[in-house]
């Protein structure tokens, strides 16, 4: 093996071990950029602790800004746990601290947008999906999930195919599973042409507004009031 091989490998060594470094830094980084949000929840549990066996609204930056829940579901005990930005694999991580102390009868659930427009595949963020899932189900064999589809939002349209595709695999895997529902919002958020409507978002074409939340209530609450 001459020197020029030896280096080679040495390099090529050097730079699996980073990867190896930061796939293992990756969620203890993550942890750190919600850290403050999760304590947020925590914080606000103590003073007004939420009732179990509540509505659980978990997911991104969608069902943060969900503001008029209490008023959407009047005859339900509603609980929103959304963090804006978040990806799937974060409700995973902060599951004990954010799911399980309320031992919800049901969880509502609204992510993956942020997955895709991060890189990753449909096929990656159905996994990550099933290990919410797998985990939440896992401890509470009797809660019931239903997964709003995510929303063909006029910012992120260029994606709209991944978000067929993981919306798809979705309804797929609800169909299997009696405990878990798939919500289609996705036909009502497009007009006749085929299109986003743009009426149904606020400014940054990205979020729902009061018209868009309305249209979320009314696919959501026949399957609370079944």
């Amino acid at each position: 093996m001459n020197a020029f091989s030896r280096s080679t490998i040495l390099a090529l060594l050097g730079l699996a071990l980073a990867f190896q470094s930061l796939s293992a830094q990756e969620p203890k980084t993550r942890a750190a950029k919600w850290e403050r949000d999760i304590q947020a929840f925590e914080a606000s549990d103590r003073i007004h602790p939420p009732p179990k066996g509540g509505i659980l609204f978990i997911g991104s930056s969608s069902i943060r800004l969900w503001k008029t829940l209490a008023q959407d579901f009047p005859d339900q005990k509603v609980i929103n746990r959304g963090f804006g930005g978040s990806e799937i694999v974060d409700s995973v991580q902060f599951a004990e601290r954010i799911v399980f102390p309320y031992e919800p009868k049901r969880i509502v659930f609204f992510a993956g947008g942020n997955d895709i427009n991060a890189g990753k595949s449909p096929e990656q963020v159905f996994e990550d999906f099933k290990c919410f899932v797998g985990k939440v189900q896992g401890r509470l064999p009797e809660v019931r999930i239903a997964y709003i589809s995510i929303t063909p939002a006029p910012v992120r349209w260029a994606q709209v195919e991944k978000i067929k595709a993981l919306n798809a695999l979705v309804e797929q895997y609800a169909r299997e599973r009696p405990k878990l529902t798939f919500i289609d919002a996705f036909p009502f958020i497009l007009n006749a042409e085929g299109q986003p409507r743009e009426e149904l978002f606020v400014k940054d074409r990205l979020h729902l507004n009061e018209k868009g939340y309305a249209l979320w209530t009314s696919l959501v609450r026949p399957w609370l009031a079944n």
